[in-house]
């Protein structure tokens, strides 16, 4: 499989390609529908295809649907820097200005799912809701790992071995698009719930994030998120944050999440209660694991649905 152009992201369907300036950068989205504005954010080592369910269900539904690259992923700009959690949720604030609009909802999965946390803690005049999928708060699953770091059984900080694997420089990089990125599928198998991971639609899934991860430079920035998050725990930068996100966010935040999640646990999920705004809900999906929005896509797209209308006037 040769690297592929960054535009070979751009797939077909019920929707429309566009480049955005925001916050310095271009980023790439994929969008549908009109109506309140929804804003996807996707998880480590996927690209806005993730949503692609979504960017059919929730237009139906009566709202405006934008899927992003994040920065550093897909068809978005890929720059040396910009991979801490400050600029990352100014690239959201910025998007949502830059899409035309005061406010949105913000949905997204892991990573995605703690940048809308932090926009929202950081830029509470921009986001609506948060709708947070296989995630927890950024401080609850800091904590989660450290009180865990000791115990021999499974716990957070066994499930986030990874994130240590990936501060060594440069052979993670290799490591990710080996053999055709076959680690990401790896990822994606191991992270999932049993019924998702032998259908078709896994099949089909592995083999788009694999095609993504193998854009120049996406390796690479994805293992910036995780190097900043963890040396940022040992810098004044991390304290800062910390006091920044440490405060409950001021809009409702609805959590989904499988039952059979191995990366984030429920338990971590459910720890991120301190952090939540008034009217907020969490659901457990049974036998759903990392992956809510691609494993039971109907039952993520009622449940979205039914918490953004619960949120609007009448």
């Amino acid at each position: 499989m040769q690297a592929p152009d960054p535009s070979a992201v751009r797939l077909d369907g019920p929707w429309t390609h566009r480049d955005v300036s925001a916050n310095g950068i271009r980023l790439h989205i994929a969008e549908a529908g009109s109506g309140p504005l929804v804003l996807l954010l996707h998880g480590f080592a996927e690209f806005w295809w993730a949503w692609h369910h979504q960017l059919r269900s929730l237009p139906d539904a009566g709202f405006r649907v934008v899927a992003a690259d994040l920065r550093g992923y897909g068809d978005s700009d890929k720059p040396p820097r910009g991979y801490d959690a400050w600029t990352l949720a100014g690239d959201v604030a910025g998007l949502v200005r830059a899409l035309g609009e005061r406010r949105a909802h913000l949905v997204g999965h892991a990573w995605g799912g703690m940048l809308a946390w932090t926009a929202a803690a950081l830029h509470p005049r921009v986001v609506a809701t948060v709708s947070v999928l296989g995630g927890a708060h950024p401080l609850a699953l800091r904590s989660a790992i450290a009180r865990s770091a000791l115990r021999r059984r499974h716990s957070q900080a066994r499930a986030m071995l990874h994130l240590l694997r990936f501060q060594v420089p440069m052979a993670p990089e290799r490591t990710l698009v080996a053999d055709d990125a076959f680690a990401v599928e790896a990822l994606q198998r191991a992270w999932s719930g049993e019924r998702w991971r032998d259908s078709d639609d896994f099949a089909v899934t592995a083999r788009r994030f694999r095609e993504a991860m193998l854009v120049p430079g996406v390796a690479h920035s994805a293992l910036e998120y995780y190097r900043w998050a963890f040396r940022a725990q040992f810098r004044g930068e991390g304290r800062r944050f910390t006091d920044a996100v440490g405060t409950r966010v001021r809009t409702p935040v609805l959590q989904l999440h499988g039952e059979q999640d191995p990366c984030v646990l429920v338990s971590t999920a459910r720890d991120s209660a301190p952090w939540l705004g008034p009217r907020s809900r969490f659901e457990t999906l049974p036998g759903v694991g990392h992956y809510p929005h691609l494993e039971e896509p109907a039952l993520t797209a009622k449940l979205l649905v039914a918490f953004l209308r619960a949120q609007r006037p009448g």
